[in-house]
């Protein structure tokens, strides 16, 4: 049972690259990227020399390099994380120590913390004593979990070019990076199946429940709707791999790239969940039993599944709502820990930034090269970075580290559609076209708008640790959700956490509509602009994907209408203002 409802997920290649090393000893559970190695290589050394430790690199030539720099950074982390829990544990209470804050951090009503501030106020002897070691014996230390975006899987070659067997992709490499380390903890399978990676995670016994029926190493699925959930995971049960947890994330409403359903609103999603979780559990359950006795494994207890939720979540009260009203067991907060310097790797003018934007500077943008939505901010210097280059007739970037090359348009070997060399390619086409197209600087826009994100998600990191090397790139492109713009300051880790859990508000000087009204609002204009690019050339394909994503819409708008009445832990006007958000909101789609 870990000790808070919150967790801390992924944020970029290297804003939480570390995250786990900050929190996990007070009990906080939180998610480092594992797609950058090179990142991940230099982070290790870094914290290997503070340590007197082998610093020895791990080159590119050193066979399954990639896995092994994986591997090797996640052991360091979990010795680091194991002796400062281990030194917390031994400290004096009521000193203000890290025990202390440990306890501190806990949500109000935690058993634990209520038996701690007990304690504190008996009398000095052996019962006091006894009540202390009691505590500490209770202590667990938060989760060192991973993140995998599924599909940036490329296909790796040896030095002299020849293409490497399957196993050496960068995904699965990645995934048999962590299977291979000592961590007990869980991997997060994100942005879509990729079957060729799921099939491998029966490679490692250590996703097999062991004789008393646990896990040592668990599968999370971070997954927008019911139905893509259940499909991947009946795909892992028929493996024998269990889902340990559904981590539900807002479509839109959320940090990094965006996914957006089809209007599938995360209300109704969560209440899906909510009623078919038994079902789910059952038919689930049914397939792996059988996958089991297959592999000769005799299956003691039953597993259980956690269900989480994040994206957008901004107050206490809509965090506890989430929790009670919908039965699941953590929320995920992630772009307000980018504005707590001692939990997250932040430069400090991208923090300055951050800190005093306003709401125009966030947007969902084109920007990924991966093709998918991806949130921006527009005063990141990697932002202005790529506008000067275009202005510079130089657009694109030097592309040195390849996780998102795809494109073959213009080449046999894959590029990438931020590369230089790309964005070159692809303008002298667009160029040579005759006639000239009418949006042809539109079209142009659109190839340069591509920013190169290998360099620009993990730059943060290396800044903030002092490791940029001379010449070195520093432009930094970071990815916060919309939520952020309505945090305006720089916070302490406990300054968060109070807030996440109403000791303190954070937000209180600002009015800002429910998270679920959030992002009702960014699915409308989605759809809006979407409609728009698409006037001029409608199919009947898209047609019906319009109109069945506004009947979602719509059909989610019913739900919160009758959803608002049960949000009891906010005021009479506070619920009326909801309301009539909603049906302004209505009123715009209709």
């Amino acid at each position: 049972m870990m000790p808070h409802t919150f967790h801390i997920p992924v944020l970029g290649l290297g804003y939480s690259i570390d995250t786990p090393i900050k929190v996990a000893k007070y009990g906080i559970s939180s998610v480092a990227s594992i797609v950058d190695d090179e990142l991940i290589e230099r982070m290790r050394i870094h914290y290997a020399r503070q340590r007197g430790e082998d610093d020895t690199p791990i080159t590119k030539s050193d066979p399954d390099y990639r896995s092994r720099r994986i591997t090797t950074y996640l052991d360091l982390m979990h010795r680091i994380v194991e002796e400062e829990f281990e030194n917390l544990k031994s400290q004096p209470f009521g000193t203000g120590s890290d025990i202390d804050r440990y306890f501190d951090l806990l949500p109000a009503d935690s058993k634990l913390k209520l038996r701690y501030e007990a304690m504190l106020t008996m009398p000095d002897g052996v019962e006091k004593d006894a009540e202390a070691s009691a505590l500490r014996a209770q202590l667990v230390p938060g989760s060192i979990d991973v993140n995998i975006m599924s599909k940036v899987d490329k296909m790796n070659t040896d030095s002299d070019g020849n293409l490497l067997d399957d196993i050496y992709t960068d995904a699965l490499a990645a995934l048999r990076g962590f299977a291979l380390s000592r961590l007990s903890s869980s991997i997060i399978l994100s942005a879509g199946m990729n079957p060729h990676l799921y099939s491998y995670l029966e490679a490692f016994a250590d996703f097999l429940p062991n004789g008393e029926g646990n896990f040592r190493k668990k599968v999370i699925l971070k997954v927008s709707d019911y139905r893509s959930a259940l499909i991947q995971a009946k795909f892992l049960a028929k493996k024998g791999i269990w889902v340990s947890e559904f981590r539900i994330e807002s479509g839109l409403n959320c940090g990094g790239h965006a996914f957006a359903t089809e209007g599938n609103l995360l209300g109704p999603v969560l209440e899906e969940f909510k009623n078919r979780r038994d079902e789910m559990f059952t038919e689930l359950f049914a397939l792996y039993g059988a996958a089991l006795e297959g592999k000769g494994i005799a299956l003691i207890h039953a597993p259980r599944t956690r269900i989480s939720v994040q994206g957008g979540i901004g107050t206490a009260a809509e965090n506890a709502f989430l929790l009670e009203h919908y039965g699941i067991e953590a929320t995920g907060w992630g772009s307000p820990f980018l504005l707590v310097p001692e939990v997250t790797n932040v430069d400090k003018v991208t923090l300055n930034e951050l800190a005093n934007a306003d709401s125009d500077a966030y947007y969902v943008s084109d920007s990924s090269p991966l093709g998918v939505l991806f949130n921006n901010f527009k005063n990141s210097t990697a932002e202005k970075q790529r506008l000067e280059r275009i202005t510079k007739g130089r657009p694109g970037s030097p592309c040195n580290k390849r996780y998102l090359v795809s494109n073959t348009e213009f080449t046999t070997e894959p590029i990438c559609t931020a590369s230089r060399e790309y964005q070159n390619l692809k303008i002298k086409q667009l160029l040579a076209l005759d006639p000239q197209p009418t949006d042809l600087q539109k079209q142009i826009n659109a190839v340069t708008e591509k920013l190169c994100l290998c360099e620009g998600l993990s730059t943060a990191a290396l800044l903030k640790n002092d490791l940029i090397k001379p010449r070195e790139n520093n432009a930094v492109a970071i990815c916060p959700g919309p939520n952020l713009a309505f945090f305006s300051g720089i916070y302490t880790l406990d300054e968060m956490v109070g807030h996440i859990y109403g000791k303190i508000d954070l937000l209180a000087k600002h009015l800002r509509p429910n998270m679920f009204i959030n992002e009702l609002n960014l699915y409308v204009d989605y759809l809006k602009k979407d409609v728009e690019r698409h006037a001029a050339a409608l199919n009947d394909k898209k047609a019906k994907y319009f109109s069945k994503f506004r009947a979602n819409l719509l059909e989610g708008i019913n739900y919160y209408k009758k959803l608002i009445p049960e949000i009891t832990n906010q005021t009479v006007a506070y619920r009326q203002e909801m309301m009539a958000q909603l049906e302004a909101i209505e009123g715009r789609l209709l």
